[in-house]
């Protein structure tokens, strides 16, 4: 039996939260969601997931913030921005070590070709 891919979710937007999780578990992963940027990195001390999908604007810490100050502590930890900023944003977001971004609102399928792209799966 194959381990399920386990995606940490955080996006203090529930609607967002709800259909991200919907989509992303109807395509076989397992996904820890919070509105929390703190109780995500709690996730992550307690089990390492295989992706972590952020926003960028949140209460602190925000999106950023996990990149540059938690990020370093992760390295191996791949970090996928989604976000209702613009490009300007979502490039200063790779620059400090996402992997990969989305410009909300996304689709259902963008979303998981994205996530399968990340993981190789």
């Amino acid at each position: 039996m194959s381990k399920t891919t386990h995606i940490v979710l955080v996006d203090d937007d529930r609607q967002v939260i709800r259909f991200f999780k919907k989509t992303l578990e109807a395509s076989g992963y397992a996904v820890t969601a919070t509105t929390s940027s703190r109780k995500a990195l709690a996730l992550i001390h307690q089990s390492m997931p295989d992706l972590l999908i952020t926003d960028l604007n949140m209460p602190k810490p925000d999106g950023f913030d996990l990149l540059i100050t938690e990020r370093p502590k992760f390295p191996a930890l791949p970090i996928m921005v989604v976000s209702g900023m613009k490009t300007p944003m979502l490039d200063a977001a790779k620059f400090v070590g996402a992997v990969a971004t989305l410009e909300k609102p996304v689709s259902a399928e963008v979303l998981v070709e994205k996530v399968r792209s990340i993981l190789g799966k």
